[in-house]
């Protein structure tokens, strides 16, 4: 059982999430810029270390005033809370590759416990040689648990933005 270092691979990963807009649809948007420290055994992912860190002023969804108003100290701040961070804290097989990660999570000065579904994608060499491994992972929270309660009601009942944000992210990271 060898732990090593491994560095995500920013051009070939992506962290995105989704929230219901209107109460008819589904707004997307990602982070362009995250990064983050994991020690792994790819033999045993039980027994990685992962902390992981999104610059919340590189959101993007296709729309600039969105996105600046995403920034502002009506949700993010980001002059104030520049990062979302998560730390493991506990990591169980399910079967095959698949893995429940544990962990808390902060956004906005508010940690809460947080599982991501995970998904082992496999492990190989690039052309030049490098180890590469491949994650997948999801999960699903309430963006008011993290202080983020920015809402306008319809005058047809309900609210312009859903409370609940799937979180999706598809990693490729390097051993170090």
């Amino acid at each position: 059982m060898t732990t090593e270092k491994w560095v995500i691979d920013a051009d070939h990963s992506l962290v995105e999430f989704s929230v219901k807009h209107m109460m008819i649809a589904k707004v997307r948007g990602n982070f362009a810029k995250f990064d983050a420290n994991i020690t792994a055994d790819s033999s045993d992912l039980t027994t990685a270390a992962i902390e992981f860190t999104i610059d919340t002023a590189s959101i993007y969804t296709k729309n600039e005033d969105r996105d600046n108003h995403l920034r502002s100290a009506e949700f993010f701040d980001v002059e104030s809370y520049p990062n979302i961070t998560f730390k493991a804290t506990e990591i169980t097989k399910v079967s095959g590759d698949d893995y429940k990660v544990s962990g808390d999570v902060t956004i906005k000065g508010v940690t809460r416990p947080e599982t991501f579904d995970v998904t082992f994608e496999g492990e190989g060499k690039d052309p030049w040689g490098n180890t590469k491994a491949g994650f997948s992972a999801k999960t699903k929270v309430n963006r008011s648990d993290y202080g983020l309660t920015y809402n306008a009601a319809l005058e047809t009942g309900g609210v312009l933005i859903g409370d609940q944000i799937t979180i999706n992210l598809e990693l490729e990271a390097s051993k170090a």
